[in-house]
């Protein structure tokens, strides 16, 4: 039976009520009403709610923590990649970003360009997706593509609001933020769990992380959670404004808490003032920061810059002098790597330095080894950048122990026992066993199978190192060789995993020429110049024809990354490969690019997808554009030249429409995309 109308315009009111004192405590630290109002007004609503259970609903005040426990977290795919940010670690860095933005936006270096910014927190990193105004999902960042539903966490977080306030939000709207433990919080968690006996957290990052990685949302509800909200993600049915700084201001408006110390600055000397000014600060937040983080306060410029790789070209993160501590070299030690560079790493006595108890750091190579000095039984001290691998930064001589002896390069690989080599003017030594050496061949595999390269399911290091080990897989061809009968005779390797990890090597087969030069493991050679590489030829025997002075004609190709190239492909050992591949039916779409285009028959179009896609994945499609010579950007603009639009396609759409811009079906992309 429905409850009366009085009672439900009651309920409706208490919740409005709840949701403005909510917010004027948790977000803006302003109460209007002391606690035991508070709790009154809530027990009232729970005594409506308890009478009349029809009333009940999801984004209640009261529903914060009444979810059951999971049993696993499900997998979430995030609309739009959550990006990480390149890092400054000076001054000089940081010029170096501001000139590369103002170069790429074709202004004068001089100018006065305006930055959105604002501590960089260091917590977990969240996208909470509304729709119609309510909570609908929170997710972790995971890889940046596919994270771990958590909405049953955030939901307990009272800085975050289960239903947005005001009007005019859009209809779906995806905010990413980071959740973090105030310092205060996580010291009387910690001292209430050392009065308990429980285990106690290393530090408030790894106390928010683990907190929102709990399956029963009582205990996360439980943590002393906060959250600032940074950034927007994906947007459909409706408007943001057109600068960064404005669409935080918008985001405060709607009741999600933006950091107070955020700010717009014109030009460097302004981010750097900026940058020492939250230094000073620093240890008097109520929370923990590593850093401060600039962005380009132009929606359209950021656009206009896009991305590289995993990171935008509009934003940095500008971090701080890192945290160092003393401690005694044990042993030193050389690790060989993907590429054959043989790296030297100091054996430490545990010491507990960044927030985690380090015992090995890298050296770099044999020439920082040799200025740095060190040796076995020196103290060092050693440095922790954020999530930056441990390095030794120099030794404390009056410290050094009676006879230490200089370490030298070992003259045959630790792993193999082939020659190690030092090019001429490089500082990294390198393994001469090329495939044959199982370090490097592991590490290769596990490239070759990654995801952004052929992407192999279920083929993990473990596997590889078990294939590696028994001498079953020399090269990523022999990959396609692979019986059924040989990896159920695997360890852990059933007859179903072994159908399911055979299948996923079969449908490997068919990818782009962009993915394949990036699985190869050409040094130097990421995703972004693999697919300039494949834009700009088009067809994989002009790429293993071409010259240095021909690649270098190849966006984002400079003379060292060249040379990589043209070695690799002049190797009779790996045009065997190549062509083992080949044989093996690993295929994709090739192209005669046309003389003027400057690589492949899309070059200089630029498309952006929305809505679902009923026939291919956005990955899927975004990869077959970029293959012919195309970019894909994730928002319209009026360079946009084509808009695909699939099912239950937004505001992209209206805004397409409204600018004049081409719409593409899925089936006239696939037509498009044929057409040779």
């Amino acid at each position: 039976m429905s409850a009366p109308t009085a009672v439900m315009k009651k309920a409706d009111a208490l919740r409005l009520k709840l949701r403005h004192h909510n917010h004027q405590y948790h977000v803006l630290d302003e109460p209007e009403i002391p606690d035991a109002e508070y709790d009154r007004l809530v027990r009232e609503l729970q005594a409506l709610e308890a009478a009349h259970p029809d009333l009940v609903t999801p984004e209640s005040p009261t529903q914060r923590v009444g979810a059951e426990p999971v049993a696993a977290f499900g997998t979430v795919q995030h609309r739009l990649p959550m990006l990480s940010l390149d890092n400054a670690f000076s001054e000089t860095e940081l010029r170096d970003f501001h000139r590369r933005v103002t170069e790429r936006l074709e202004l004068d270096a001089s100018t006065e360009l305006e930055y959105s910014a604002e501590p960089k927190l260091d917590g977990a990193a969240v996208s909470l997706l509304y729709e119609q105004g309510k909570l609908v999902r929170g997710a972790t960042r995971g890889d940046g593509t596919r994270g771990e539903d958590i909405t049953h966490n955030v939901r307990t977080i009272e800085a975050v609001p289960l239903q947005l306030m005001g009007k005019h939000f859009p209809a779906s709207l995806e905010v990413r933020g980071e959740v973090f433990m105030p310092r205060a919080g996580f010291a009387a968690f910690n001292a209430a769990a050392v009065k308990k006996g429980e285990k106690t957290f290393v530090n408030p990052r790894n106390a928010a992380a683990g907190s929102l990685r709990q399956l029963d949302p009582k205990l996360t509800a439980e943590r002393p959670l906060d959250i600032y909200v940074y950034s927007v993600g994906s947007v459909e049915g409706g408007t943001i404004p057109d600068r960064h700084s404005d669409v935080l201001e918008r985001l405060r408006e709607w009741g999600l808490k933006v950091c107070p110390e955020r700010k717009v600055v014109e030009g460097i000397d302004a981010c750097l003032a900026y940058y020492e000014d939250i230094g000073r600060k620093r240890d008097q937040l109520a929370y923990d920061i590593d850093g401060v983080v600039y962005k380009v306060n132009s929606i359209e410029q950021q656009e206009t810059l896009g991305f590289v790789s995993r990171a935008p070209r509009w934003a940095i993160a500008h971090k701080f002098p890192a945290q160092e501590e003393l401690t005694v070299v044990r042993d030193i030690e050389f690790q060989v790597g993907r590429t054959g560079a043989v790296t030297p790493v100091a054996r430490l006595e545990p010491v507990f330095v960044g927030g985690v108890t380090v015992s090995n750091a890298t050296l770099h190579n044999m020439d920082e080894l040799h200025r740095k000095d060190v040796r076995v039984g020196d103290t060092v001290i050693v440095r922790r950048a954020g999530d930056v691998i441990p390095e030794v930064v120099k030794i404390v001589p009056d410290r050094r122990p009676k006879g230490t002896r200089q370490v030298k390069a070992p003259a045959k690989c630790p792993i193999c026992g082939s020659k190690v080599v030092r090019e001429e003017g490089e500082s990294v030594a390198r393994c001469t066993g090329g495939l044959f050496c199982a370090a490097q061949r592991v590490e290769a595999l596990k490239h070759f199978v990654s995801r952004r390269a052929l992407d192999i399911d279920g083929l993990g290091s473990k596997l590889i190192e078990q294939l590696v080990e028994l001498d079953r897989i020399g090269t990523p061809a022999d990959l396609f060789d692979l019986t059924k009968e040989e990896l159920i005779e695997l360890e852990r390797m059933g007859e179903k995993s072994a159908t399911n990890l055979l299948a996923s090597i079969e449908a490997s087969k068919s990818t782009t020429l962009s993915r394949f030069l990036y699985a190869l493991g050409i040094r130097e050679v990421g995703e972004a110049t693999a697919s300039s590489l494949a834009s700009h030829y088009g067809k994989l025997e002009a790429v293993m024809r071409a010259d240095e002075e021909a690649l270098q004609q190849v966006p984002d190709v400079g003379p060292v990354v060249a040379s990589r190239i043209s070695a690799f492909f002049a190797e009779k050992h790996n045009q065997d490969v190549v062509r083992k591949l080949q044989d093996s039916g690993v295929t994709w779409e090739e192209f005669e690019p046309k003389p003027d285009s400057g690589g492949g028959k899309l070059a200089g179009m630029t498309f952006v997808l929305t809505g679902t896609l009923s026939r291919m994945t956005r990955n899927a499609a975004k990869d077959s554009i970029q293959a012919l010579g195309g970019k894909v950007a994730g928002s319209v603009s009026n360079k946009t030249d084509f808009l695909v639009a699939g099912d239950k396609a937004g505001s992209k759409l209206t805004k397409a429409q409204n600018l004049g811009i081409e719409v593409l079906t899925e089936e006239a992309l696939e037509k498009l995309l044929g057409d040779q």
